[in-house]
């Protein structure tokens, strides 16, 4: 006797495959470090819209955000404004490229354009690290080939995560010490700035 029941009747529905599904994306859920800079327009409100617009993304949550960091620019032509520098440690079950997609895409929402290498910027978004990966992807090199030698990366970065390594070179803490410390290469704390979680 056939039924229209559909708890009644065969079905195709693969309810093992699917739980596998969700269990493999759940295993793949990562850590991440990302550098935010700003040297044109209001950078605070830069940066925190930053930090904002990756906290909504899907995929991505915010567990910390660094305080704000003044830095000289280096590099690039002279006479450009200081930036403002932060990091910010996420929890992300997207994959690196992806990860990497949403930065350039909140960098162009933000107004960023790459005229001039080094040049002033609205917004700069480099993903640092992520958790268990290593890549030579000319797309998208992991770790940051340049941030274990960047105080300005390295002193934001450990404000938000005090335990951070970056892959192949060492605590961040050591690397910053090596440096000279949180105030290397001009770097400046702005105890007056802070960002916030995304609520």
């Amino acid at each position: 006797m056939s039924t229209s029941d559909p708890t009644a009747s065969p079905t195709t529905f693969d309810l093992e495959g699917r739980v596998d599904g969700v269990d493999s994306t759940l295993q793949t859920v990562r850590h991440a470090a990302v550098a935010l800079g700003s040297n044109l327009g209001n950078r605070l409100e830069t940066l925190q819209g930053a930090v904002d617009a990756l906290g909504d993304t899907p995929g991505v949550r915010i567990l910390a955000v660094s305080g704000v960091y003044e830095t000289d620019a280096v590099g690039g032509p002279a006479d450009q404004p200081s930036y403002f520098n932060a990091v910010a440690v996420l929890r992300t079950t997207l994959p690196p490229l992806s990860l990497l997609e949403r930065g350039n895409a909140v960098e162009d929402a933000f107004g960023r354009v790459r005229e001039v290498r080094w040049g002033p910027r609205t917004l700069d978004v480099d993903i640092l690290a992520v958790e268990g990966v290593v890549s030579d992807d000319p797309q998208l090199l992991l770790p940051h080939p340049r941030a274990h030698e960047r105080a300005f990366v390295l002193a934001p970065w450990l404000d938000a995560d005090p335990e951070a390594e970056v892959p192949g070179h060492g605590p961040v803490a050591e690397l910053l010490k090596g440096l000279g410390g949180e105030e290397a290469q001009g770097v400046r704390r702005r105890e007056d700035l802070q960002l916030r979680l995304p609520e």
